[in-house]
């Protein structure tokens, strides 16, 4: 098997265990919120994994669900390494998918450019 699948199979386990975890409400802090695990992307050494994640509501309330991500991250460890078979469990280090929201501005952009676009073509018909 080649070395540079196990990174991405450790990954989609994290990942699946960890939203698990955060679905069934097993994480007891009220400052994480509605959050989508989008991926979670793990180093070739297998020490640290980065865990890429969405929510709803404004910046103040993203800023509340970082930290309390980051005060869960000891008992997530500790429920990941119960859970998989790994000789180490990674270093946890959550980080919010900037990706998702370049997306969706993007979308946007391109929803207005073909609206405008619409606009001048019922325009040029009179």
């Amino acid at each position: 098997m080649a070395q540079g699948y196990r990174p991405e199979r450790v990954g989609d386990e994290i990942r699946r265990e960890l939203s698990q975890l955060l679905s069934r409400g097993e994480v007891h802090d009220p400052g994480i919120g509605f959050i989508t695990l989008t991926r979670v992307q793990v180093s070739p050494d297998l020490q640290l994994a980065r865990v890429f994640y969405t929510s709803l509501g404004d910046p103040k309330a993203r800023h509340e669900t970082e930290q309390a991500l980051d005060r869960a991250i000891p008992f997530l460890r500790r429920q990941i390494g119960a859970r998989l078979r790994l000789r180490r469990v990674p270093e946890l280090a959550f980080r919010f998918d900037e990706s998702i929201a370049s997306q969706d501005r993007i979308e946007q952009i391109l929803h207005e450019l073909h609206e405008e676009e619409q606009k001048r073509d019922v325009g040029d018909g009179d």
